[in-house]
């Protein structure tokens, strides 16, 4: 009798194991690290640096790789996105809508930050207005929002893309290429500023000018946003916890970005970057709103099509999901 006591104690043992091996909460797939990827430098990803480093992230019970992308390398980001390599993108609205041109399979889910006027375009010292650039070199990034921009900066003035010389320059080269008179203006933004102002460049122009043109982004792609929508909520309220945090700890938020992107603390500057916090988010979603973000998108589509740039106009309507912008329960840090 007692041996088959032990048989059944054993017996029922072994089922509880058994049990909890096979509980729910062991049947748990750990999902692998949401995947985002942005140009490195631009201090406008402030905030999903900061989720990263404060554990905002993972407080909200999501694993975030962030990766920091050489702005040389900002076609080959394009491609690695669309192959599937990366989850999330960081981007400027113009860039969304190239890029989606040829991946209609994505959607923007939030809007991180308005430029200002942390864009802005430098010129040597002889350029006083925008009329003085007609027949000069003009740099800017081509096929992109910095043409946009540099175009726009030109309309103020009533002179064309015909009136000067458009010549591809990325931001960072534009102190060096003025210096020596490669080109005569260019457009750039911190820390490149500050470099180009302690050469004797001077500003000529600035996104201030520009509401509601230059608009960073994070997209993701479609198959992400179906297969696994709680974790792009999840990023969105980790980026939203940091971007209160900021606001908070505006010395400790250079530091941070400081070390990431290896630049000097003194030339980290917030100015021109209006962070999008939740309710500026939302109305920039909402089809009635005067700053719908697909009218602006209209805008880039059509000067892509026009310059030759995109061949196709995308599907602006699909191409923004506000679903992600719900109010998060404290966005206390």
């Amino acid at each position: 009798m007692s041996k088959l006591l032990n048989y059944i104690c054993i017996f029922i043992i072994t089922c509880c194991l058994l049990f909890a091996c096979h509980s729910p909460e062991s049947l748990k797939v750990k999902r692998p690290p949401l995947k985002v990827s942005f140009i490195s430098g631009f201090l406008g990803y402030t905030p999903l640096i900061i989720a990263q480093e404060k554990g905002f992230f993972k407080a909200q019970g999501i694993d975030v790789e962030l990766i920091y992308v050489n702005v040389k390398s900002s076609q080959l980001q394009d491609a690695d996105f669309s192959a599937g390599k990366y989850d999330g993108i960081g981007l400027t609205l113009g860039d969304l809508v190239i890029l989606s041109a040829t991946n209609p399979d994505m959607q923007a889910v939030m809007v991180l930050d308005e430029s200002t006027g942390a864009d802005v375009v430098v010129a040597q010292s002889e350029i006083k207005t925008i009329p003085n650039l007609k027949g000069k070199k003009l740099g800017a990034h081509l096929g992109s929002f910095s043409e946009v921009f540099v175009t726009e900066m030109l309309k103020t003035s009533k002179l064309t893309r015909d009136d000067v010389s458009l010549v591809k320059v990325e931001h960072l080269e534009v102190p060096e290429r003025l210096q020596n008179n490669a080109i005569q203006a260019g457009h750039t933004w911190e820390p490149y500023l500050s470099e180009a102002l302690k050469l004797g460049a001077h500003i000529l122009f600035t996104s201030k000018q520009t509401p509601g043109l230059i608009l960073d982004l994070v997209a993701f792609r479609g198959e992400v946003i179906r297969e696994r929508p709680e974790d792009i909520r999840a990023f969105v309220r980790g980026w939203l916890q940091a971007l209160s945090y900021l606001e908070a700890h505006i010395p400790e938020g250079k530091e941070i970005v400081s070390k990431t992107f290896k630049i000097p603390i003194k030339t980290i500057s917030f100015e021109g970057i209006d962070f999008t916090e939740l309710t500026k988010n939302q109305k920039l979603f909402q089809p009635d709103s005067p700053n719908y973000i697909s009218k602006t998108a209209k805008k880039y589509a059509d000067f892509f099509i026009r310059t030759g740039n995109v061949t196709r106009l995308p599907n602006l309507e699909t191409l923004f999901n506000s679903s992600f912008l719900t109010p998060p329960p404290s966005l206390k840090p």
